[in-house]
Parts: structure tokens; C-alpha cells; sequence
């Protein structure tokens, strides 16, 4: 009972993404992969664990190095969107909204292409609507802020950093994703959402710093 407890601590503190096992007979699930809590990981050697169509992959595999990613991804915006609704920022919706569309991102690394069926496509794919509606917000805030004329430093207040953190994740997040689309891995669209993700959380950090009347720090060249 002890060790079958610790199983579960273990799960539930884990990504967001655990893979699934392949699909038992009678007992398959059509959901896409959802929380740890939902797919808990059973009897698997130490140092493997497995994507959503069943394959098993070392833990290693830049697969779960990207799911990883986008997990701290998540976390960050979380905390960013904390800040923000302390502040009474409206965009805080936009961002839970982004935490939703990353569990999808998820569900699209954790199917690789070279293994997966058309059932797992048809509950996993990734579209372009999603980028374009990042864009539309990008431009909307763009068109409020004053023109950048110097090197902006991570500040402006809480809110402001902890956009600029979550952005810097984003294109770490990215980093791992573009590897996997270019080995066909992955939606193509995915790795578009994270690009055009990093910008509107640069964008939304410049907004929040104006919002809240807080000075944005430039790069000044350290004398020598």
C-alpha cells in the first residue's frame, strides 16, 4: 500500500502530460491525454516512459524534454497570470486561455507522427487559428504602446517581470519543440504558437509596465 501511495504522489507532481499506456482491450479511453491524475504511469523500467500512442522512449528523449518545457511553460504564465489579476488587468482571461491551448500543445508533442494513427491525429492536431488569434491580440496591444527605441531589461513591476520570465520559458519551450518539427515529429503549427506565443508575452509585459504607471529598465553599456 505504502510503495502504491508514493506511486501516485509521484504522478500527481509530475507534468502535466503523463503519457498514456497503449489502450487495453475494452477499457480504451477516446480523451486526449489529460492530467497526471488521469494517467498514472504503472510498472514501467526506471529511466523509460511512453507517449501517447503507446511507444516507450527514454525519459531523456527530447519529446519529454519539450513536454517539460512547456510545462514550466505553463507554470510560468500561471504565476504571471496571479500577479496580473492582483492588479485588475483584463488580459488575465487571454492568459488562462493560453494555459488551455498549452495542455493541446502537449497533446501534440506527447503523439509523435512516426508512430501514431489516425485516431491519435484526429484527438491531437494542432491548427493555425490559435497562432492567428495571438497575432490579432499582439497587434491590439502593439498599437497602445509607445515606440521602442532602447534594449528593454526584465522589469516594470511584478506583473511585467513575470511576463518577461514566462516569455523567456517560451523560447526555451520553443527550442525544444522546433527539433521535433523538423524530424516531422510534430505540427509545424505548434512550434508557429510558441513563436508567436514569446512575442505576445514581450508585448503584454511593455502593456502591463504602461497599465500600471511602472518604469521599464533599459540596457545602459557598464563603464569599464
Amino acid at each position: 500500500m505504502l510503495r502504491r501511495a508514493a506511486a501516485v504522489v509521484r504522478g500527481l507532481s509530475g507534468p502535466l502530460w503523463v503519457a498514456a499506456r497503449r489502450q487495453r482491450s475494452g477499457t480504451g479511453s477516446s480523451a486526449r491525454p489529460g492530467p497526471a491524475s488521469e494517467h498514472l504511469p504503472r510498472a514501467f523500467p526506471k529511466g523509460f516512459s511512453s507517449t501517447f500512442t503507446g511507444e516507450r522512449r527514454p525519459k531523456g528523449d527530447r519529446i519529454f524534454e519539450a513536454l517539460g518545457a512547456t510545462d514550466e511553460l505553463s507554470s510560468a504564465i500561471g504565476l504571471a497570470g496571479e500577479f496580473s489579476s492582483e492588479k485588475g488587468h483584463t488580459f488575465v482571461e487571454q492568459l488562462h486561455k493560453v494555459q488551455c491551448m498549452l495542455q493541446d500543445v502537449g497533446s501534440n508533442i506527447a503523439t509523435p507522427l512516426s508512430s501514431a494513427r489516425e485516431a491519435h491525429l484526429k484527438r491531437t492536431s494542432f491548427s493555425e487559428k490559435p497562432v492567428l488569434e495571438l497575432e490579432q491580440w499582439i497587434d491590439s496591444y502593439s498599437e497602445q504602446l509607445p515606440p521602442l527605441r532602447s534594449f528593454i531589461l526584465p522589469s516594470g513591476g511584478k506583473s511585467s517581470a513575470a511576463l518577461h520570465f514566462s516569455r523567456a520559458v517560451c523560447r526555451r519551450a520553443e527550442r525544444c519543440v522546433v527539433p521535433l518539427v523538423q524530424a516531422g515529429e510534430a505540427d509545424p503549427n505548434v512550434a508557429k504558437y510558441l513563436n508567436r506565443l514569446s512575442d505576445y508575452l514581450f508585448v503584454l509585459a511593455r502593456y502591463a509596465a504602461m497599465k500600471e504607471g511602472k518604469e521599464e529598465k533599459i540596457y545602459i553599456k557598464p563603464e569599464v
